[in-house]
Parts: structure tokens; sequence; C-alpha cells
């Protein structure tokens, strides 16, 4: 029965505030939806979905403010001869962010909520703009960041990123191109620290190498074309994503680090017995350990970064506090230094729901990570109450719920080979009921069908693949199964093993704390699938041990957005079975592809090796040509059903954004990508208090 809010069903109450089924919900959302909501209610649906919109960067040098402003804390700081005047703190050529809205006002603390030390995104998605290139506000167009600029060569193979002259870390030393060096040479090159290359910086399973020209030019070379790099420079990728996204937690990409200060923490420069003692002083358990806490942004307060907020209360504590960057090369169109907001406070809350009744209640100033979809009725009710207003910002990803197949699974050889069964795959998503999980858990606001991404991207292989096996057939469901032999039932109608062992029963295996339930979402699959006569079995498991499973190929099947995908080339993990830092698909798979063959085990299904041939291809192609061949991989991930979709192209997963009315340049809607980084498109260091 649906649940009764304020004398009404949730359903009743979307219908009222316009936000039901139809266009308005999906106005935005789904470029094929039919409008079919009332004027009224389109109304209020733009309203809460909105047009796209965001800052700019000034390119133009000509047009680059001559005068500089800075925050009230710092000038009282350069007052006080603690620090440099604002103008030798500001680059030579910085990056010029013209705001949304307008030049805003300095201070303030931002309120909002983080889930604890995993809760690393929380923050690396607001400080994003330490990555080399980045995104336009569209998430379509690459543009500068760290680098002023970059060129490719005509052949493909040689890529150069011009640094920005005079820009420095947050402790003031200078930023060059020996960071890079550092990084490369000290880091990616040593094996104790990255005992193999990463998939980022190879070609065709073959190593590039960096290099520095001068101070302010750095070099990747590849021994095949790679068009592909700018875009991994630009996106969430191990060699795009700068010190926020990958240095912390033990990771060791990013392309660059502050050599100045990590030097002391590593044996090329420190005899390694003294480092050693250093180490354990400190209450490590040897050198390697030590380095990676040291270059841990969320835990290291000393760190140098060039993200606009640093550190100063950790991650480990129930208030992590980030502060303004005294030297973030960033300013405004009228030259005042970014950003504008003072620090930013993130108070630990216990589980989701404490997360969600505090932005309730009108506590958080912006949040956007954890707050749910099924709360929205709620939020709606108390905008005023709270002060603050409610933007649906949809992803472009095909599903918030995606049953990912374990490919390589083998420990029990009956449910293996039903599992690399195309036949058996596809009956298993005509058995799924997508329009009843849109209604119960997206409020009809989702958009039901395969894993395939957005028409509106360039990946896409069109309209009809949205359908293609992913619509309630359980007429057809049963028809392949009966063909593959699964007659044999039970007395409550389950199909029996084929080796006399019980009725066929799969795990359907989800993480506690995931944005969307995917543990009731699966209990009612469960439901659904008695239907066609399989039986399933939902474990809920903690995030890292989910993690551990995977590792394991233990799991049959786990369920996790494929949110990236998207843009498949920058974020492929939740597609492919290509990265084994996160292998849904199958783990030992992803360390075959990452090694070249040389780990793991080679995929037995023709067709998703294939895929995985073509994915492997695409690096040496220019962009054209990288669309057509992601079309041909995503007909392959559907037609086959690689991985099985639900619902998706919604705001469930970091798109229900809850906004003070206090803030200024927050947009209407902002684009919903992990390549983008969301909510840092937008450009966090411009938004401001009104008062």
């Amino acid at each position: 029965m649906a649940k009764k809010h304020a004398g009404m069903t949730r359903r009743e109450f979307l219908r009222n505030t316009g936000l039901a089924t139809g266009a308005v919900a999906l106005a935005g959302l789904a470029p094929t939806t039919t409008l079919t909501a009332q004027a009224g209610e389109q109304k209020i649906g733009a309203q809460l979905i909105g047009k796209l919109g965001g800052p700019e960067l000034v390119l133009d040098p000509a047009k680059w403010p001559k005068k500089f402003g800075e925050a009230p804390m710092l000038a009282e700081l350069v007052k006080s001869g603690k620090l440099p005047p604002v103008e030798q703190r500001v680059p030579e050529e910085p990056m010029v962010v013209k705001p949304l809205h307008s030049i805003g006002k300095y201070g303030g603390t931002w309120r909002r909520a983080f889930t604890g030390p995993a809760d690393a995104e929380n923050g690396n998605r607001i400080v994003s703009t330490d990555k080399i290139l980045f995104w336009d506000y569209t998430a379509t167009k690459v543009m500068p960041c760290v680098a002023k600029d970059w060129k490719v060569s005509d052949d493909g193979k040689v890529v150069t990123i011009f640094l920005r002259k005079g820009m420095k870390w947050s402790d003031g030393q200078p930023f060059t191109a020996d960071d890079f060096v550092f990084w490369y040479e000290d880091v990616y090159m040593n094996k104790d620290l990255q005992p193999t290359p990463n998939p980022d910086f190879t070609v065709n399973g073959k190593p590039g190498r960096q290099y520095k020209r001068d101070d302010y030019t750095v070099v990747f070379e590849f021994p095949d074309p790679n068009y592909l790099f700018v875009d991994i420079l630009a996106g969430s990728t191990a060699m795009g994503g700068g010190q926020a996204t990958q240095q912390f937690g033990g990771r060791t990409m990013g392309a660059y680090m502050p050599a100045h200060y990590l030097k002391q923490f590593h044996p090329k420069y420190v005899a390694k017995e003294e480092l050693e003692k250093k180490a354990k002083a400190a209450g490590f358990d040897g050198w390697l350990s030590y380095i990676k806490n040291r270059w841990d942004w969320r835990l290291n307060t000393e760190l140098p970064v060039l993200a606009p907020w640093k550190t100063v209360s950790p991650i480990n504590t129930p208030t992590w506090v980030l502060e303004r960057n005294p030297f973030y090369y960033g300013i405004d169109s009228q030259g005042n230094q970014l950003p504008y907001i003072d620090r930013i406070s993130m108070a630990l809350a216990e589980n989701l729901e404490v997360v969600n009744l505090r932005a309730i209640a009108g506590q958080f100033d912006l949040q956007e990570r954890h707050t749910g979809l099924s709360k929205l009725p709620v939020f709606l009710e108390n905008r005023a109450k709270g002060n603050y207003d409610v933007h649906l910002d949809p992803a472009l990803n095909g599903c918030d719920a995606t049953l990912q197949i374990n490919h390589a699974y083998e420990a029990d050889p009956e449910i293996a080979k039903w599992l690399h069964t195309r036949d058996f795959r596809r009956a298993l998503a005509l058995g799924i009921n997508r329009d009843q999980l849109n209604e119960t858990f997206w409020l009809g606001v989702g958009t039901p069908g395969s894993v395939a991404p957005a028409e509106s991207m360039p990946y896409s292989p069109g309209p009809e693949w949205r359908k293609k096996w992913s619509t309630h057939n359980p007429k057809q469901a049963n028809e392949f199964l009966d063909k593959l032999g699964l007659t044999k039932k039970d007395g409550e109608g389950y199909r029996l093993r084929t080796d006399g062992k019980g009725r066929i029963r799969l795990e359907l295996m989800t993480a506690a704390g995931s944005f969307i339930p995917h543990t009731q979402i699966c209990e009612m699959i469960k439901q659904q699938w008695k239907q066609i006569g399989i039986d399933a079995d939902v474990k809920e498991v903690e995030r890292n041990l989910s993690y551990a499973r995977i590792a394991n190929n233990e799991q049959h099947i786990s369920i996790w957005p494929n949110d990236g995908t998207e843009v498949i080339y920058l974020f492929p993990r939740h597609a492919l079975p290509v990265d084994p830092v996160e292998a849904l698909l199958g783990y030992p798979i992803a360390r075959w592809y990452a090694s070249n063959g040389q780990q793991g085990k080679e995929p037995k299904d023709p067709q998703l090796k294939k895929a995985l041939e073509m994915f492997r291809s695409a690096a040496g192609k220019k962009p054209q040509e990288r669309y057509k061949i992601a079309q041909e991989i995503w007909k392959i991930i559907v037609d086959e059903q690689i991985s099985i979709g639900t619902v998706g192209q919604s705001p469930a997963v970091m798109g229900v954004r809850v906004a003070s009315r206090r803030l200024g340049n927050i947009p209407a809607r902002q684009i919903n990508a992990q390549h983008a980084r969301t909510p840092c498109s937008s450009h966090p260091t411009t938004f401001f208090f009104k008062s």
C-alpha cells in the first residue's frame, strides 16, 4: 500500500504538486518521453528541473582583470605580515571565471553533511578544480583547469600541456613541471608504490611516458595514437582526477604531486633506515603506508594542495572542515580571488536518514549528496520553513539500479552456466516490471529501460535500444527458459536446477548505505521473478564487504548504478569489466583486461570479449569514430544483457539538490555526471552568501 503523507498517498501528493508521471516529471530527463501532463503541472515540474546553466571561463588574456581583490580574512593576514599581497599570490596566468549570475560577496561557512571517513567523494567533488583539464558546465566541452592549454600532435601520439606561470601550492611554493616529474619518476615508476601500469596511462596495452620540456610544459608521449587522452585528462579518471580524487585511501595516481613536501617521506631522498624509523615513530608500519598517509588530502592538514579549499579538520573527525586556499589560482571576471565562501563544514551523520532529516530542517546550505528522491514530498512541503529551494538534476546514465552479472562466476557450476547464457539473462530482464519499480521507488520520474545512456549523448546506440529486452514480458521470458530445458518446477512453481540439487536460486547482492534503496528494489524484483519461476535471495552487505566479495569472485549478481557510463571511455567500470578497482561484472576478467592478458582470466563469452577489444581500440581513434565504436559496444551490452537495466536517467543519484535561499549563483539545473564531478562543474568557488 502506498505510504500516506498528510492525508494523501505519496503519488497523490506528487500529482498535486505537478511531479507525477508525465511530461512534467520527465521534462529534461528523457528526450523521447511523451508530454501528457497539464499546463499547470508542466510549470511546477519545469521549476524543479530548471534550465541548465553555469559559470563560464574567460579565455582571452586581453579580457583578464589587472587588479585583484581578496577575502577580508586574507586581507587581515596580509596586514599582519603573515601572507604576501594578493597580487603575489595569484598567478600571472590565472583561471578567470565569469559567475553564473553576479559577482559574489566574501565570507561565510557552507554547512553540509558527510557520512564518515569513507565519504571522500563528498569533498573531492567540490574541490576538483585541481584537475589538469575539466569540462564546461554542459559537460560536453573540454576546458583549461590546472593547465592553461594543451596541444595534441597530428599523429595523436603526443599530448603537451602548458601550465600557468606563477601558480603556487597552498603553502606558497611554486607549482611547476617538477611536480609532474616527481609523480612520474618517484611514484608511478616505483614498483613498491605502483606495482603495475594503470590502463589510463597505456594505449593498446602499451605504456606511455611523461617528461618535462621546461618549467611550465609537460609532455605525455605514447607509442601509438591516443586521441582519447585529452578526454582522460579532463575526466574522472586515474590520470585526470588530480590530487583530490586520486590521492587518498592509498591511491597513487593524479599525474602530479607536491614534490617539495613529499620528498621528505621518500627513500630516494631520505635514507631508508631513517625513514622507517620516522614512519614507526609516527605510528605507521613502514615508509609506504607513511607516505600514502602524508599525500592523503583528507587526513593531512599540512599537505600543500591546489584546490580552492584545504582540509583543516580531517575526515576522520566528527566535523570535516575545509578552509580557503590563500594561493588558489582562480579569480572572478572582476579580479576577486576565489573562492567567495571562507570554509566548508561537514557534520558527521550517523546514517542517510539523519542527513535527510537535517536537510529537511534547513540545517544545510547546499546538499546534493545523500539526499533521497523518496523524501521529495517532504522536502517540498518544508521549503518555506527551512528557507531552501529544491532542484532536480537528472543524470544521463541509463540505470540507477543495475543488475551487474558476474561473467567470471564459477563457484557453483550450475548457477555459472545460467549466468553465462544469453537467453537466460534475457529472460531475467523480461521478467522485471520496470514501470512498477519506477512508480514505487522513483516516484515516476525515472526512465524505465536498458542500461544504455540517454539518447542526447553521442554514445547512445539510439532510442530503440532503450526497450530492447527491457520491457515486462513474462510470456516471452518463460518461453526462453522452457527452450533452455528448465521445464521442471517444484511445488511452488520455481524452476529446478538440472543437476538435481533443488530450485535455481540467484543471489542479488546489495551494499548498505547506497543512495537508492537497492535492497527493497531487489525484493520487488524477487516477487516479479516468481512469474517466471526464478527464485532470488536478496543479501544486503556492508559496502567494504561487498567489494571484498567481488574481489574474491563470490557474487552472482550485484546491484549498483551504472553512473559514469554515459561517457563510457572515461568511466567504463560500471559497463564493462575493465578496472580491477571496481569490477562488478567479473574481477578476474578485469584483471585480465587491465594486465593485457598477463593476469586474471580471459572472458569465455565471445561477444563480451569483442566489446572489450573494441573498447581498447577506441583510444587511437578521433571523436566521431570513437562515438560509433561506443554505440556498437552499447548494442552488444544491451543485446547480450551483459548487465540488466531497470530505471535510470533520473535525479535519484546526486540529483536532489537542496539549496538555501541565502546562496547566490546557484544554477536552476546543473549537469549531473561522473566525469563532470557534480557539483564541481558549477564552480562552487563562485557560490556566495547574499547576506
